[in-house]
């Protein structure tokens, strides 16, 4: 069974805050099954975007939900990160999006390559 969005993304939330990351909740989808999106700035200048990986991927136990980086750059700017975001709320406007500020770059859920 897989866990309702919103106790994913307060648990997503705690856990970047308990490992000495920032993590805000930018945009309030579906409490549901809302698709899960992830902004993530490395204060930098990098940043990343990370969103539902395919369906098709297999999940591992004990992985709730899988993640893609949503661009083949490695990094983005932030005018184009927050394009991709703006793109994706066209497509679904119940989406959510969780903003995490983290030096070393850590995203803090499963991504597949």
């Amino acid at each position: 069974m897989r866990l309702k969005s919103e106790i994913f993304v307060s648990a997503l939330i705690r856990l970047a805050e308990t490992q000495g990351a920032i993590a805000v909740l930018r945009r309030r989808g579906a409490q549901e099954a809302g698709a899960i999106f992830i902004k993530l700035d490395c204060l930098d200048g990098r940043m990343a975007v990370y969103g539902p990986a395919a369906q098709s991927e297999r999940l591992l136990e004990g992985v709730d939900r899988l993640f893609t980086r949503l661009h083949k750059e490695p990094w983005l700017e932030s005018f184009d990160a927050e394009a991709r975001l703006g793109n994706e709320i066209k497509f679904d406007p119940d989406l959510w999006i969780v903003e995490i500020e983290d030096r070393l770059g850590r995203v803090f859920v499963d991504v597949t390559n």
